[in-house]
């Protein structure tokens, strides 16, 4: 054999090599892939439906339809959470699996609230329903509004202000002309009071998160839950220009509310509503509720009230799904697993999650985001698609939180609402619009439990404080433990 042949035949073998090396590593990924889908086993009976904890890694799961497991994973920067069966931060997500074993009560609740009692809860100071589901006033479903409420969570500020903007300037209007507006929960670090005011003016309601935003709230005491939710109002009105009477909406951080000690705070300084409790997922949505009796459903968090608390109304947050599953369950719309889809398949998932509530019992549509949600082009563009097909709905109202209870408590049919005063635009007395130049303060800031100050920078139209305000001291006068919140009640004792 000649040189030049023992050569062409010695690349021709290492080609044929490399080759085959390359077809055993393939063939080796997808042996591995399918042994890792064949090793879990969906749960048999009525169980094998929904989203299972992957045993390897909390960055995913798996969504059993019809006993067979599609391996998920999670979006950039959520982890897999085994109670709630949703996607969500790493500090609040609980790897799986975790057994599914209830734990043993180990004390008795105390001033049960009792069951709802109809004939007894009228409207417009009470409302209730045997499984939460029924329409107020005994409307049709054909007579009453699709309600649209859009809601944020978190600190506004150069990261989403005019994302959140843009959502509101896309010339879309409710049927009496108005443009739509939407509910804002407002937590402190990192918030630009400015561009707060800004959404104040504009008509938005604003309603408090929490100061901190702390993981173990649900735990603490009637000081703390005080000095968190009252101490945000506080620093709204200071630092936005936001009268307290305007706030009369709260949110606990996380959902997870703060059991009897956290309605006792909002019942004893005059807020309307709650919006943490979380709904599983249900064939029909349930309606806001009163919290005169027991909560018709099942508290996600274990930590809703027990008591009664007459008056108070909670906003449920009922679970976002389609029929199939897929994206999985998540009361958060940035929870639930779309950050694969494109604009149009966005548009058609929330399509069909609408519709249980539109052709259904109509209890409003509440779209709870974080600014995750428009960090993803095609998440944004998915939403946009939405708000104009829904705002063609001749009967779909897009709403604040306070002016959906508003009808709540005198239901009227649609075609009665192109006048009616509470969702109407005009002559609306609004705070006062931001000013031109606002103060860029940069305070000293130390957390409680660190041993170092750091610098956080805040903008106001107003004067800027000694230090960055927190918790004890919301005007940041720069004495600790300077608020003192006392409820109107007993002030005039």
């Amino acid at each position: 054999m000649s040189t030049r042949a023992y050569v062409a035949r010695s690349r021709t073998m290492t080609s044929l090599r490399v080759l085959l090396v390359c077809v055993l590593l393939i063939n080796g990924t997808h042996q591995q892939k399918d042994k890792e889908e064949e090793q879990f086993v969906c749960p048999e009976g009525t169980q094998g439906n929904g989203n299972f904890a992957d045993p390897a890694t909390c960055r995913r799961f798996y969504q059993c339809v019809d006993g067979y497991p599609y391996l998920n994973r999670c979006p950039s920067g959520l982890y897999f959470d085994d109670i709630s069966k949703y996607c969500t931060f790493k500090a609040e997500a609980r790897c799986g699996p975790i057994p599914t074993t209830p734990a043993p009560i180990t004390e008795v609740p105390l001033d049960l609230a009792t069951k709802c009692e109809p004939a007894e809860c009228q409207l417009p100071y009470c409302f209730c329903s045997k499984d939460g589901t029924l329409i107020p006033g005994g409307l049709d479903p054909a007579e009453t509004p699709q309600m649209i409420m859009l809601t944020f969570d978190g600190a506004v500020n150069l990261n989403n202000f005019d994302k959140y903007k843009k959502v509101f300037k896309g010339k879309i209007n409710n049927p009496n002309g108005c443009p739509i507006k939407g509910t804002f929960f407002l937590s402190h670090e990192y918030s630009n009071y400015v561009m707060v005011q800004a959404l104040a003016h504009d008509g938005h309601e604003i309603a408090t998160g929490t100061v901190s935003q702390q993981q173990g709230l649900q735990d603490k005491g009637y000081e703390e839950w005080a000095g968190e939710m009252i101490g945000m109002r506080e620093i709204l009105k200071k630092f936005a220009n936001i009268s307290r009477s305007e706030i009369v909406g709260a949110r606990a951080p996380f959902l997870k509310p703060g059991r009897n000690t956290q309605f006792k705070v909002l019942e004893d300084f005059g807020y309307i509503y709650d919006s943490s409790v979380g709904v599983p997922p249900l064939p029909i949505p349930v309606w806001p509720y009163t919290l005169d009796y027991k909560i018709a459903h099942e508290c996600k968090s274990g930590t809703c009230p027990t008591k009664s608390f007459p008056g108070l109304w909670e906003i449920p947050f009922n679970a976002h799904y389609v029929e199939s599953f897929e994206g999985g369950h998540c009361p958060y719309l940035d929870q639930c697993v779309l950050h694969n889809h494109d604009a149009n398949e966005v548009f058609e998932w929330l399509q069909e999650d609408f519709s249980r509530y539109y052709e259904q019992n109509r209890a409003p549509y509440m779209m709870p985001l974080h600014t995750n949600w428009f960090q993803i082009k095609e998440l944004e563009l998915g939403l946009h698609k939405f708000l104009k097909w829904a705002a063609d709905l001749e009967d779909v109202w897009f709403v604040t939180m306070t002016q959906s209870l508003t009808w709540m408590t005198d239901p009227r049919p649609v075609k009665a609402l192109n006048n009616y005063e509470a969702w109407r635009c005009d002559n609306k007395e609004l705070p006062s619009a931001p000013c031109n130049l606002p103060n860029k303060c940069a305070l000293s800031f130390k957390q409680p439990d660190s041993n170092f100050t750091d610098t956080r920078y805040m903008e106001t139209c107003s004067e800027c404080p000694n230090q960055y305000p927190w918790l004890g001291d919301s005007g940041g006068s720069g004495i600790p433990g300077k608020d003192n919140y006392i409820p109107e009640n007993l002030k005039r004792k």
